[in-house]
């Protein structure tokens, strides 16, 4: 359900897909939690809410059991949108500045093992027949786990780069040269590696990738690396669909889902490598911080064969 907001905060979710180019699930989650403040203060003009005011809302959603990991969300939005206003409205504060939330705990990334990986992509792989879509699945998983995309990054591959009047691509194939080039958060562009099962995967799905595309495929859709069985780019929602179903055929355990590719592409990189700063540029985090979680991670790699092999460890758990 789309919420109605007051205008100011429109013109930043506009803002953001303009000129940030953040994804369709992101902007909804921000206009559901700019709803919150808009529901918290319906008669209040957004010009005179003051920091109390914003941190008895928060005190508010604190206490209907909301979780401090969703009041640290919503609160970051609040405090982007006034960062972004309080020039345009020439106001003299940011009142969500400084409001502080309950404590998140620090949760790790969900990883699979290197063998779980290696099942999830090499069962379905051995059962394929030449359907395009199992071809396409094939090819976008292996692609998420070779170059560790984000599921935004990934649907927004061009087969290479185009640039024309009323379109340029924001993310496309380089298959000679084994590489992609990706725009990710913040507009920041990175070069991200194609591995040699990616590659090969790749490779058969562009010879069958014709025979998706239909007169009604949108112009811009034309050269989509990854297309829906109707044509057009393939949405973010799809490829969570048939990673679900991947996965089922495969018989990994648990909620597998297109970030957890990303983080195993993480996990597994600094078992081997043990380069963090290198595992930063190819994920394109903005801040080492981000990617130091990863480190937790891989110790709990090796914690766990610390137990099964010292004959005296017995530690607990």
């Amino acid at each position: 359900m789309r919420h109605c907001l007051p205008a100011a905060m429109e013109q930043w979710l506009a803002y953001l897909h303009t000129n940030k180019r953040y994804s369709a699930h992101t902007l909804a989650a921000y206009r559901r939690d700019l709803a919150q403040l808009a529901r918290l203060h319906p008669d209040t003009d957004l010009a005179t809410i003051t920091h109390p005011q914003i941190r008895t809302a928060i005190a508010r959603l604190h206490a209907s059991q909301m979780s401090p990991r969703s009041l640290a969300r919503i609160l970051s939005a609040w405090r982007g949108f006034y960062t972004w206003w309080v020039p345009l409205a020439k106001l003299s504060i940011n009142p969500a500045k400084n409001v502080k939330t309950p404590k998140v705990p620090k949760s790790l990334p969900k990883a699979l093992s290197v063998e779980q990986t290696q099942a999830l992509l090499d069962h379905p792989a051995r059962n394929l027949q030449n359907d395009p879509v199992h071809l396409r699945d094939q090819a976008m998983f292996e692609l998420l786990y070779a170059s560790g995309l984000r599921l935004a990054e990934l649907v927004q591959l061009d087969t290479h780069y185009i640039k024309k009047d009323n379109y340029e691509s924001v993310g496309w194939l380089n298959l000679p040269e084994q590489e992609l080039t990706v725009k990710g958060k913040g507009n920041k562009i990175r070069l991200a590696p194609l591995g040699k099962k990616a590659q090969e995967a790749i490779s058969i799905w562009l010879q069958t990738r014709p025979s998706l595309l239909k007169p009604a495929t949108p112009e811009n859709d034309v050269n989509a690396l990854f297309l829906g069985e109707r044509g057009a780019r393939i949405s973010p929602r799809v490829v969570q669909l048939q990673l679900k179903k991947f996965a089922q055929l495969s018989d990994v355990p648990g909620q597998i889902h297109p970030h957890v590719l990303r983080h195993s592409f993480a996990s597994h990189l600094l078992q081997s490598a043990q380069d963090l700063r290198a595992v930063q540029e190819l994920l394109g985090h903005a801040n080492i911080s981000t990617t130091q979680i990863y480190t937790r991670l891989d110790f709990q790699h090796l914690a766990k064969a610390y137990d099964q092999a010292h004959p005296r460890a017995k530690r607990k758990k």
